[in-house]
């Protein structure tokens, strides 16, 4: 993944993570029990946390061409997928056994730190 595709991919996320922050303070408030509010909104946080992810993979893609930033990018939206989707789609149908699949987006999230932390040390 290219530095402007990260830079793009990562408003495009930070976009919809405020638009779905937004949602849940105003539209699910009422209609879901805390603490599936709760999961929602850690949905949003880590999506956002990501989002600002892509933003420093782009910059480490200009910074230190090489494999690793885009591998950490694509991390960083393959976490995303995986931890806040199942976050948005258990807390949005309570279907608990989606709770399997957050701990493979989280993986997805430290590998994809390890990946941007790797970046300047490659030649």
């Amino acid at each position: 993944m290219d530095a402007a595709l990260m830079f793009r991919t990562g408003s495009l996320l930070m976009f919809l993570a405020v638009a779905l922050g937004a949602f849940a303070a105003h539209g699910l408030k009422e209609r879901l029990e805390p603490a599936m509010l709760t999961v929602f909104e850690t949905a949003v946080r880590y999506q956002a946390y990501h989002a600002l992810g892509l933003f420093a993979a782009a910059w480490a893609a200009r910074e230190w061409p090489g494999r690793l930033p885009g591998a950490a990018a694509w991390c960083f939206l393959g976490g995303t997928a995986l931890f806040s989707g199942s976050l948005y789609l258990l807390s949005l149908t309570g279907a608990r056994k989606l709770g399997i699949i957050t701990p493979f987006g989280g993986v997805m999230f430290l590998a994809g730190w390890a990946l941007l932390a790797a970046a300047p040390t490659r030649p």
